[in-house]
């Protein structure tokens, strides 16, 4: 899909191509808002799915109207070959990488002592190890544009989710994750990432439910996908932060 020629505003002189930024997750929930946050913002884009085509289609419609060049790649990222196919789309499609961000994830219950070694791995593999190749098989095309990574990490990273074991270990491994890869691609990469709260809630809560999440929050109010595209908005521009985590939950995680 293509668009019109106009140039980012944070572009120099000699790099007339808009900025690429690829989105892993980026047809459905969180990603969606990101990848549409930074279309809106300029970016042509790289949408990773792996079952959600028809939203990741949507996505793609509606960042070609904004004028976006956008390419699709579906990819079930647990499987290592796949997410270097993934990184090496970037490249041929685009050749160049501006922004990579890290949102696709999984989800998946259990008790400690029950989860199986299969279902520890499948979950590290999604949460962790694809965010590992992913950066690593496109250092050269962020290191070529001077530009980031994002890893989106949520509160687990920060708390003991005791309900999602591997989830909560995966997510606190990709927070220092993120500050071992700043540390060693700097100074031409920055690694940050984002924890968010609850800026949408699962789809069977009720409104008791929701209100209960709500009486958590010292700022009053659900958190919206907007809120997390705004701090990745920032960390994009911000070219002296790097190896941060950006908590967007409203305070809960202040507790009381």
């Amino acid at each position: 899909m293509s668009g019109s020629s106009a140039k980012s505003p944070r572009e120099a002189p000699h790099r007339p191509a808009r900025p690429v930024a690829l989105v892993t997750g980026g047809g459905v929930r969180v990603g969606r808002a990101i990848a549409l946050g930074l279309a809106e913002e300029g970016y042509d884009l790289v949408v990773h799915y792996h079952t959600s085509a028809a939203s990741a289609r949507e996505v793609a419609d509606v960042a070609s109207r904004l004028g976006r060049r956008v390419h699709l790649v579906r990819a079930n990222l647990s499987l290592t070959r796949e997410a270097v196919r993934v990184a090496r789309a970037v490249d041929e499609h685009f050749g160049r990488l501006d922004l990579l961000v890290n949102s696709a994830s999984t989800f998946a219950a259990g008790d400690l002592l029950a989860v199986t070694a299969d279902e520890w791995d499948a979950v590290m593999a999604v949460n962790l190890r694809a965010p590992f190749l992913l950066v690593r098989e496109t250092a050269a095309l962020l290191r070529a544009s001077r530009g980031s990574v994002i890893n989106i990490v949520d509160l687990a990273a920060l708390q003991p989710w005791t309900g999602y074991p591997a989830h909560s270990v995966s997510k606190a491994a990709l927070l220092h994750l993120t500050r071992v890869t700043a540390r060693r691609l700097a100074p031409e990469v920055r690694v940050n990432a984002i924890a968010p709260g609850a800026v949408l809630l699962p789809a069977h809560f009720s409104e008791a439910d929701a209100e209960r999440v709500r009486e958590r929050v010292p700022l009053g109010r659900i958190g919206d996908p907007e809120d997390v595209v705004g701090a990745v908005r920032f960390l994009a521009g911000d070219e002296y932060v790097t190896g941060e985590v950006i908590v967007v939950d409203g305070g809960a995680g202040l507790g009381g």
